[in-house]
């Protein structure tokens, strides 16, 4: 955890950086480390998980929020345990002890009355793990959704013994030695009067039960790991490094408890044409200098599929033309982006005898007219260098 990069630094913006320029330095560099582009390199797959993780946060105002004002802690609760002292960690460190072993510092001495030790929640009823999945999409999958299967490990109750971790026809068994609380208490008499400290039962290892004859499937645990495929469906407009949360289907919970989520993150495929900007969609397409100059009708692509767009003569390089209503669906349902084409003038090369002389000759031919950029830029450069 010590090690990981501040999510500004892995992106290369300024804490201050605007939504879209977030967007944009992600969508940068996801492309540069994605996966797909990098087979021969082994760090380009930690570099785009990084990417995804920070993005993740700093695209999430709640927890933009949090991570500005706790840092990690602020966003991920395991963050800091363990390190011990200081306030980096959120509250992980105090002076040498975890949060969790002061609890148990006055549980032990005050019989509990003070926070919630640990040992006091072994037998309460815990939420099942949750599961982090990741799912690759085409750019078309993405814009127009899909359904995608995927293949998780998850902790399941035993169908053996039904979670209960005991042989069939036996059952677990109250702790005599604890009386099924979990734990035992001790007295100890000091100059300063009589103190009680708690710990965890030996006898059931704080569980409260005792179960003498094992199921053989799952010795004793109550759950198995088991292989599960589910069906994930994608909605249209979802975009690289969103999530779907797939409620309770994660490990099962622990007595009693719901079971966990699971996390699908997207990550999506860059497209050979197209880019995407938020819900809108770019792309590049090149025309001769001839079409430019007479103006033609062309053959535009789109992710529904080619349509038609005649450019006016004298349409300069650079130009970008919109078609509305050919971009992304929005993920909430509420109408579509538009597409925006940019128009690249290709110059000719490797021109023959023949062509040359044919510009020559059209050249000889053209008037300030025709070129109007060009006059205006001499003009100024007359004004700018005149002697007085």
């Amino acid at each position: 955890m010590a090690d990981k990069r501040d999510y500004y630094e892995v992106l290369g913006v300024s804490k201050s950086a605007s939504d879209d320029e977030i967007k944009k330095a992600h969508r940068k560099l996801a492309k540069k480390y994605h996966p797909d582009l990098n087979k021969d390199n082994p760090e380009a797959a930690e570099k785009f998980k990084e990417l995804n993780e920070a993005y993740e946060v700093l695209s999430d105002k709640t927890k933009r929020q949090k991570y500005d004002q706790f840092g990690f802690a602020g966003v991920d609760p395991n963050y800091g345990a363990g390190q011990g002292g200081g306030f980096g960690g959120g509250f992980s460190g105090f002076g040498g002890f975890d949060m969790g072993d002061i609890g148990d510092m006055f549980g032990s001495f005050f019989g509990g009355g003070f926070g919630s030790s640990s040992r006091s929640r072994r037998n309460a009823p815990q939420r099942g793990q949750t599961i982090q999945q990741r799912v690759m999409l085409s750019f078309e999958e993405a814009a127009f959704g899909c359904e995608k299967e995927i293949t998780i490990q998850r902790t399941e109750n035993c169908e053996e013994c039904n979670g209960t971790g005991a042989a069939k026809g036996t059952s677990a068994e109250t702790c005599s030695n604890c009386k099924g609380s979990g734990y035992i208490t001790q007295s100890q008499r000091t100059p300063l009067g009589i103190f009680q400290t708690q710990s965890a039962c030996p006898h059931c290892q704080g569980t409260g039960k005792i179960i003498k004859h094992k199921c053989s499937k799952c010795g004793g645990t109550g759950k198995t790991q088991k292989s599960c495929t589910l069906k994930v469906k994608i909605p249209a407009g979802i975009d690289d490094g969103q999530a779907i949360q797939l409620r309770g289907q994660g490990g099962c919970g622990i007595n009693g408890g719901p079971a966990g989520d699971v996390i699908v993150t997207v990550s999506i495929r860059p497209h050979p044409i197209f880019t995407r900007e938020g819900y809108d969609v770019v792309c590049e397409i090149p025309v001769s200098f001839a079409q430019a100059a007479l103006g033609d009708t062309l053959q535009v692509p789109t992710i529904d599929g080619k349509v038609e767009y005649s450019i006016p003569e004298g349409t300069q390089p650079g130009t970008v033309f919109r078609l509305r209503g050919k971009g992304i669906q929005n993920v909430n349902g509420r109408g579509r982006g538009d597409q925006y084409v940019k128009v690249n003038v290709e110059i000719p090369r490797n021109l023959t005898h023949r062509q040359k002389e044919i510009l020559k000759e059209f050249e000889a031919t053209t008037t300030d007219e025709n070129q109007q950029q060009k006059k205006s830029f001499w003009d100024k450069m007359k004004d700018a260098f005149k002697v007085d």
